[in-house]
């Protein structure tokens, strides 16, 4: 199976359902076939070979979600390049994968136009403004052409897709140990493997209408559409959470099913006030991955949305998805990520790579499974350091860079990224232990934990955190909190407040803007 098929089969089953609803806009599967087989005619029309890369560069939108079904019928490897990019890096992307074809619209174009000519094998660009006349534009490409041009001219009907499920079907940028982004490749074989997996254990059904504020250059938000176009559903598409009473006004409106959320979108929901006033009756189930939710705001959300099902993931871009905590799991276990997925495969190594079987040991995550990616688009080395050889012939598995422990039920408990953890006065520190109890305070929103450089410690743990605006709260009344509840060698020696934390564009935490 193809990715592609995803939409194909809907299209087929359900050709008058909505599937996707982005602002004023409402397409059905069958609107968004013809549409995607348009755009992969005009992409083939202007040469595009399989296995060529196209980068869309634009905000969520009607014009994104069309593209990425295009560029896979017309036997391409999507690249989305998050809206938010500044030029040196979709530069830097660009010519690292190759790009052949650039999908954006005027203003992300404009601003990027002085680094086109630094770009040597882009062939192509597709404007997907309506109205804007091409020729005025051609001064920044030779070849340009208009997307609502590529949909009126060129036949709906579906070209011959040449690529197999061990073909790449899209190259996902995450961050790079040496500051520049890595490629993480993805096959059809790989998506399809997640995708089937997490519909599986959510137990989506076409009925399903799932809202969705983040980017889809990021796995967690490109995959409410791979998978609600897999199981028929329909996909409420925003561009971000900035204005939170409009979501929760769509979710009334559209009678919407499944709310994926990061925490950074929890902190903000939870702050908002009145929430129990709203008609929440439609949601069925609540998703939380990227980093975990501190138990606290997991409480609250309990109360908040008592008939929704709350989902605690674990997964990290290599390999989609790990594993997930069964909802009935979570009042006793709110701060585990449950067990490995159907159809994978994880457990806990030491420095040795030997299998850890006692509970509450501390090692390395290992994953195996037909959703762990190909590797890292050319970076042989660092791929050989995460892709290794299985225990059985021929396989390999992925070695996450995270630190777990399992429970005597084989929950998994996620303890810290390895160059997360913190060397203090000869003990090993896990900074998510202290932020989790960083969020009991009652004016913490948000919490980050980092090591920095001591003479004597060698590390001194220092805590840095939002606050609600206007708050009293001091260092002082943190580090006491900390005192009560945590080891002596755990509790901060530095407290910074702050009114925000510094942020990923997939709303992680920026730790390395905290020393």
């Amino acid at each position: 199976m193809l990715v592609s098929d995803f939409l194909e089969e809907s299209a087929q089953r359900f050709p008058r359902k909505t599937a996707l609803i982005h602002q004023s806009r409402r397409l059905t599967f069958i609107e968004i076939e013809n549409a995607a087989n348009s755009i992969a005619n005009a992409l083939i029309h202007h040469d595009l070979q399989r296995q060529e890369r196209v980068a869309i560069y634009l905000e969520n939108s009607v014009e994104s979600v069309l593209s990425i079904f295009g560029i896979l019928k017309a036997s391409g490897i999507f690249v989305v390049i998050n809206s938010l990019s500044k030029k040196k890096k979709v530069e830097y992307i660009v010519n690292d994968c190759q790009v052949t074809t650039l999908i954006t619209d005027t203003r992300h174009l404009e601003e990027i136009s002085d680094i086109l000519y630094n770009c040597p094998h882009l062939s192509s660009v597709i404007i997907t403004d309506k109205g804007k006349h091409v020729n005025s534009f051609k001064h920044l490409h030779p070849k340009i052409f208009s997307f609502y041009d590529a949909l009126s001219n060129y036949p709906t009907t579906r070209p011959l897709n040449h690529c197999i499920d061990i073909d790449l079907a899209s190259l996902i940028y995450t961050s790079g140990s040496t500051g520049n982004p890595k490629g993480v490749m993805l096959t059809h074989l790989n998506m399809v493997s997640a995708a089937t997996s997490i519909i599986e254990y959510l137990e989506n059904t076409s009925d399903d209408i799932i809202i969705n504020c983040l980017p889809l250059s990021f796995d967690y938000g490109l995959y409410q559409i791979l998978m609600a176009f897999k199981f028929g559903g329909a996909v409420v598409l925003e561009r971000s959470f900035l204005y939170p009473y409009q979501i929760i006004d769509l979710i009334m409106k559209e009678n919407v099913t499944g709310f994926p959320i990061v925490p950074t979108i929890a902190a903000i929901l939870l702050r908002l006030k009145n929430l129990h006033k709203y008609d929440f009756s439609s949601l069925r189930y609540i998703t939380n991955t990227a980093q975990a939710l501190p138990p606290k705001h997991i409480a609250r959300l309990q109360e908040l949305f008592p008939h929704t099902k709350i989902y605690s993931m674990y997964g990290l871009t290599e390999c989609k998805r790990v594993s997930y905590l069964p909802p009935e799991e979570l009042s006793k276990r709110p701060t585990s990520v449950g067990k490995a997925m159907p159809n994978t495969e994880a457990y806990i190594v030491n420095e040795k790579g030997e299998k850890i079987s006692k509970p509450g040991e501390i090692g390395e995550l290992v994953v195996r499974g037909a959703n762990v990616m190909m590797g890292y688009w050319n970076l042989s080395d660092e791929t050989a350091m995460v892709l290794r050889p299985g225990s059985y012939p021929g396989t390999r598995v992925l070695y996450t860079g995270d630190l777990f422990k399992m429970d005597n039920q084989g929950f998994l408990y996620f303890i810290a990224r390895k160059d997360d953890i913190i060397k203090t006065a000869g003990e090993k520190v896990s900074p998510k232990e202290i932020e989790n109890i960083l969020y009991e305070i009652e004016d913490v929103i948000e919490a980050a934990v980092i090591g920095v450089p001591d003479e004597i410690l060698g590390q001194a743990i220092k805590a840095v955190v939002a606050v609600v605006k206007d708050s009293k709260l001091t260092e002082k009344n943190i580090i006491q909190h900390c005192s009560k509840h945590l080891e002596n060698f755990m509790v901060p020696k530095y407290v910074e407040i702050r009114q925000k934390l510094p942020k990923t564009s997939t709303g992680k935490i920026r730790k390395k803007d905290l020393m």
